[in-house]
């Protein structure tokens, strides 16, 4: 087993089209690293356009642990992602590289980092109920019964998040006490200490307001020029996927479900094309926020005024 000294670990953080993936591949070409995606949607095949997976090609060159893993319509949780990226850390220091975590999913990294309760397994049964609850009563109905049950949850909860309102409903209902009682009884260990390794983490920052919103809305528009649509629409036939799916949440694809529903044929309007950037503006909001929260953090490091490349470059020659 490697000792600590020499297992070292970095995770490379932005918001969307920060230019994260880019920077990973260059640093693959530079030292011998094992990228793994932090990203929420990347996991699950056949979406490939609206989450800007990287190309086919690119991914055989440079693979990516954690990138089309599942179909759309299983369910994937931060504690499944981090048993996931444990396997590929390790996975990559028995080839001798350097594990790179990659993406912008910031409560799949902060479970990561953190550590993560083990709560009850999932329950098919309680889910395929639940979502029946749902489409009858609105995702609103519920979230006021995870408020009746667990009010400290559902404070930390957005109302139309319905995979994090099934997940601590489920949760309620199994184990039967509050899902928070649990997170704080089975409290999780840090990511030095599970692996045995050195972990640092940088997030992108370098990169105006005015010019990420204009990278988004270049984004979105190469995407509908690359069949968006069409892959919602295939998305739309397949017939155990619903528009509750977790995978089906994700920032485009619940825009262009909602505006398809009714007809998979009719076109897309400016109107949703806009509406999905917006949401694509307010996810990296939040991603922002995410990360502005944890710059006093030791192992953090924010590139702000700094080539993010070099400045990377110069941080791994420390220790390989």
């Amino acid at each position: 087993m490697h000792t600590e000294s020499s297992r070292h670990v970095i995770a490379l953080l932005g918001p969307t089209a920060s230019g994260k993936t880019d920077i990973a591949i260059q640093l693959a070409d530079r030292f011998d690293v094992a990228l793994i995606s932090v990203d929420s949607a990347m996991i699950y095949r056949g979406m490939d356009i609206g989450t800007a997976k990287p190309s086919a090609a690119t991914l055989r060159e440079y693979p990516h642990a954690l990138i089309d893993i599942l179909d759309p319509e299983t369910d994937y949780s931060a504690g499944d992602f981090v048993a996931s990226a444990d396997d590929a850390v390790e996975a990559a220091f028995t080839q001798r590289k350097i594990p790179l975590l990659v993406g912008g999913t910031m409560l799949y990294l902060r479970a990561f980092r953190d550590g993560i309760a083990r709560l009850p397994r999932r329950d098919a049964r309680f889910r395929a109920n639940l979502r029946l609850r749902a489409e009858k009563l609105g995702i609103n109905k519920l979230h006021a019964e995870l408020q009746r049950i667990d009010p400290v949850i559902a404070a930390r909860i957005h109302p139309n998040n319905y995979p994090r309102i099934e997940r601590a409903l489920e949760v309620c209902e199994i184990a039967g006490v509050p899902m928070s009682k649990l997170l704080t009884e089975r409290a999780g260990m840090r990511v030095e200490k599970r692996l045995h390794c050195h972990y640092q983490e940088y997030s992108l920052l370098h990169v105006t307001r005015e010019e990420l919103h204009n990278r988004i809305a270049a984004r979105v528009l190469s995407m509908m020029d690359a069949g968006f649509v069409e892959e919602v629409r295939r998305l739309m036939a397949r017939p155990r996927l619903t528009s509750n799916a977790m995978s089906m949440k994700s920032v485009g694809y619940r825009q262009l479900w909602e505006h398809l529903k009714s007809d998979p044929s009719i076109n897309v309007e400016p109107a949703t094309i806009e509406s999905i950037a917006a949401a694509t503006r307010q996810l990296a909001r939040r991603q922002l926020t995410w990360l502005r929260s944890w710059r006093d953090l030791p192992e953090h490091r924010q590139l702000v005024d700094v080539d993010p490349l070099e400045a990377l470059t110069r941080s791994i020659l420390q220790f390989v």
